[in-house]
């Protein structure tokens, strides 16, 4: 089971749903953990969950990644994302158990390498989960889809237009691979924003969130 920590909910009692934030490559738990806090005032009945990625950087002794990050050909990046998808899928299935909730009172933010690992894995389990919120992501292998998906949870993206790391055309790439699948998806630009998260990206997400899990 991947290691995590756990925020819990501004409000006393039991979680009525759960967001999992999955950090990109060569971050940590703890490291994107504070996109929770972030969000708890917004949703105060919610648990976050934020795992360690399975594997050792590549290039950081103290990060954790979901894949290698030396090759980023779609073929190499699909294959580690699949290495990844089980041990994620576990951990889901693990988070659910614990606060005893179905499927859709469960939501998953990811940054960077945690949105792509997001949107692999979220279309493709049988049970619709409550949303995606991707941040700075991309679809993988978008072609694979339509025929690969299971449910469509509705989906947000939203991007930086100066991300030099993953560049801001992904958003739309992504957006066109979500809508041929039959998933609601829409995308929002943060001008002037690099590879990160800022204050829009944060309550737009939050806004998302809170219309996907009920409140």
């Amino acid at each position: 089971m991947l290691d995590d920590v756990v925020v819990e909910p501004a409000f006393a009692g039991e979680p009525k749903n759960a967001v999992i934030i999955l950090h990109g490559l060569g971050d940590c738990a703890s490291g994107i953990i504070g996109l929770g806090e972030a969000f708890r005032p917004a949703l105060p009945n919610t648990v976050f969950h934020a795992p360690n990625a399975p594997f050792p950087c590549d290039f950081s002794p103290f990060g954790f990644q979901w894949f290698g990050g030396q090759d980023w050909s779609p073929a190499v990046v699909l294959t580690g994302i699949q290495k990844a998808a089980p041990m994620l899928n576990e951990y889901i299935d693990h988070v659910l158990a614990t606060h005893k909730l179905t499927a859709d009172k469960l939501a998953l933010v990811g940054f960077s390498q945690g949105t792509m690992m997001s949107l692999h894995v979220a279309p493709r389990r049988e049970e619709k989960l409550a949303c995606v919120v991707g941040y700075s992501g991309a679809l993988v292998e978008p072609e694979l889809l339509p025929k690969e998906r299971k449910s469509a949870p509705p989906v947000l993206l939203v991007h930086g237009t100066h991300d030099d790391v993953v560049p801001f055309a992904s958003m739309n790439y992504a957006l066109a691979g979500l809508h041929s699948a039959n998933i609601n998806a829409s995308g929002v630009p943060c001008e002037g924003v690099m590879h990160s998260i800022n204050d829009k990206g944060v309550e737009q997400g939050a806004l998302f969130l809170r219309k996907a899990l009920g409140y």
